[in-house]
């Protein structure tokens, strides 16, 4: 009876929920610097479902990410003092109304992706060329607000990000046409990743159907997903498993193995302690 309540005790401990850090970073860095709506609903998925969605217009909005990198060197145009001047009178009024509640990052990337839609409405693929529009949006967006401390100044921000929407929409057409070539081969590239994910405990990342590549940070990806958006990212198992023995709150796809018990081995994941505890009632009485 001792021995099987010793063994029910650490199993108990995976109940406890991890205390999560508030002090996430500021942004998605962590998230491969994908656009992501504060909307946005997030899920990790394995398997072959993981798989099925590993295909190229779920890999467009990383993709995009990636490029808007890969294309700085060549659309590096810096706006004109003007565009940041004008944009900065609305944008300081906005901030001083509700100073606590002002998003750099977010009034940024709303004001420049609202005009995707003038950008892209010629183009013959519709989807790609947003994607590559917003990622713009957010590079260029979270290139200046991220280095913007919480109690700067409302002028402070707003000239970080309208200088951020500014630059954007001035490289927004050169990052389009840049972009354009380099999709298919990022496409292919992303979804052998993808796909091996899908084959992992943990399982792949999407964020509103879109594939995010984490670069093996789930964890930290996943936290600054519930620091700076308030999202709660659905089938993620928090915790991890090593010779036997489970680390943290081990949920959903993670499972663990914990050591014979006369002469058995019990795999538990959620269900596991249920079980435990109903053979130590029945050996109690």
């Amino acid at each position: 009876m001792n021995r099987t309540i010793a063994l029910l005790l650490p199993a108990a401990a995976l109940l406890v929920p991890m205390a999560w850090s508030a002090t996430a970073q500021a942004g998605i860095g962590a998230c491969g610097d994908i656009h992501i709506e504060a909307s946005a609903e997030c899920e990790v998925k394995a398997g072959i479902e993981c798989k099925a969605q590993c295909e190229p217009v779920s890999l467009q909005a990383q993709c995009a990410a990636n490029l808007t990198v890969e294309c700085g060197g060549q659309c590096n145009v810096e706006a004109e003092a003007t565009c940041t001047a004008d944009c900065s009178g609305s944008c300081v009024g906005e901030c001083e109304a509700q100073p606590a509640e002002f998003d750099c990052r977010g009034s940024c990337v709303a004001d420049c992706s609202g005009s995707c839609d003038a950008h892209c409405s010629a183009s013959g693929d519709q989807a790609q060329c947003r994607a590559s529009c917003e990622g713009t949006c957010e590079g260029e967006c979270s290139g200046r607000c991220d280095v913007t401390e919480p109690s700067a100044t409302c002028e402070a921000k707003c000239e970080a990000s309208c200088s951020g929407r500014c630059d954007a929409e001035a490289n927004i057409d050169c990052q389009i046409d840049c972009q354009a070539s380099g999709f298919a081969s990022c496409e292919a590239e992303l979804q052998g990743g993808c796909e091996a994910e899908c084959d992992v405990d943990q399982g792949a990342l999407f964020c509103d159907g879109q594939y995010v590549d984490h670069g093996g940070n789930l964890e930290e990806c996943v936290e600054s997903l519930r620091a700076y958006f308030d999202i709660e990212v659905h089938g993620y198992a928090e915790g991890e498993c090593s010779n036997g023995m489970c680390h943290g709150e081990a949920a959903g796809s993670i499972s663990c193995a914990v050591e014979p018990v006369h002469g058995r081995t019990a795999f538990f994941g959620a269900f596991g302690l249920i079980v435990l505890v109903a053979a130590a009632r029945r050996r109690a009485a």
